[in-house]
């Protein structure tokens, strides 16, 4: 049985971890700082630097990877999500980035 990587997969995970190490690690501690609201919730609100994030990872074609539905997501199976979410395991914001 071959659990290599696809040519796909591959790409993504280049992809992925050029942008983890260009844009997520870089802006972790800027997040930090604009966390707001400490113990009540109603007063928090999301910090700029996510949403930053967010938008750049959706124009690089980084977004929604864990949806297995191509229409709404990266249409992997959970083999070719795996080493993404490897990936992401490095920061604590790059998930919900």
């Amino acid at each position: 049985m071959d659990f290599g990587h696809s040519v796909a997969v591959v790409d993504l995970m280049k992809r992925m971890t050029a942008f983890l190490n260009e844009h997520i690690l870089p802006a972790e501690s800027a997040y930090k700082a604009e966390l707001t609201g400490g113990d009540d919730w109603r007063k928090w609100l999301q910090p700029p630097t996510m949403e930053a994030l967010k938008a750049k990872a959706k124009a690089a074609g980084l977004w929604n990877l864990f949806l297995p539905d191509a229409q709404y997501g990266g249409g992997l199976s959970n083999v070719d999500y795996a080493p993404l979410a490897e990936i992401m395991g490095r920061s604590l914001i790059a998930p919900e980035v």
